[in-house]
């Protein structure tokens, strides 16, 4: 029960029984899909999917958002713990090759008991926390030994940037120091015999239009701090909305192939191995999956 919510860097204090914060949820978990996922990374994916259980609300609420309809929380379904667990085991069921929370910053409490439960009964997948890395160093702490693997973004090192398009200036001293938690716990990152990651983190990075330079900055301050205990994804993926087209024009239209090149060469040159990088197709809305509460009991 958060009843003076301050778990996500808003610290909201707010009673989330009888009203919202910035997450715009409840205390009660809101999931607004739980299926296996084929679009993210080769080592999470693999043919198989990622059993990816998308929770509603979120703490940062970047403009450009993709999933806006759930980061709002205006769709989705409250369900228990005692669910969640089971959807943990049946996606464990259907195959998939980890558990992936995607944006569980406000639902951390829930998550660490449902994950507890769903171990209890046989779930046996490596659990990937999914996060924009807004995260409290304090609340990450609450899930050692719950999450195997961190996937954290890292969206901007200019804290100017950071305000305008996610009203948070603290974004890059919020992620540097989450970030640091997260290899803290995890640790180098290990793989099974057929190239799925088991443990460690990869920090993703997407370009955002017209930011190459802060885009730049961020993949050498990661090379810089951690060289090969962590991987790079370097994300050219980014997919302009329609609500944005007016106040943020310059964030309305896809990365060139000029930009993410320049972004690729630049880590090539620094010296950066473990990296992902990905073919521009990706950049699609219809990639985009529906949030129409599948998987849900």
């Amino acid at each position: 029960m958060q009843n003076k919510c301050n778990l996500c860097p808003r610290s909201c204090n707010v009673d989330r029984d009888n009203s919202f914060g910035i997450c715009q949820v409840s205390n009660t978990v809101k999931v607004a899909r739980a299926a296996l996922h084929f679009w993210e990374e080769p080592c999470i994916s693999g043919e198989n999917g990622s059993g990816a259980v998308f929770f509603s609300g979120c703490p940062l609420h970047c403009v450009f958002c993709q999933n806006e309809e759930i980061s709002h929380g205006k769709v989705g379904k409250e369900i228990t713990t005692e669910q969640l667990a089971e959807i943990f085991l049946n996606l464990q069921a259907q195959g998939a090759n980890n558990i992936n929370l995607v944006t569980g910053t406000h639902y951390i409490p829930a998550i660490v008991e449902s994950v507890k439960l769903a171990r209890e009964k046989g779930l046996k997948l490596p659990i990937i926390y999914n996060t924009s890395g807004y995260e409290k160093v304090e609340s990450l702490k609450l899930l050692a030994g719950i999450v195997d693997v961190y996937l954290p973004d890292f969206k901007y090192m200019d804290k100017d940037l950071a305000a305008k398009y996610s009203h948070a200036s603290d974004y890059p001293e919020v992620a540097k120091a989450a970030i640091e938690e997260m290899v803290r716990q995890c640790g180098q990152p290990q793989f099974d015999e057929n190239g799925f990651i088991q443990k460690g983190v990869i920090v993703r990075q997407l370009l955002l239009p017209g930011h190459v330079k802060d885009a730049k900055n961020i993949i050498s301050y990661l090379h810089e701090i951690y060289d090969n205990r962590i991987y790079v994804s370097m994300m050219s993926q980014y997919t302009p909305m329609a609500h944005i087209a007016d106040k943020y024009p310059e964030l309305n239209r896809r990365v060139t192939k000029r930009e993410y090149e320049s972004y690729i060469n630049f880590a090539m040159e620094l010296g950066i191995d473990n990296a992902f990088i990905q073919d521009r197709k990706v950049a699609k809305e219809s990639f985009i999956p529906d949030f129409n509460c599948e998987g849900l009991l």
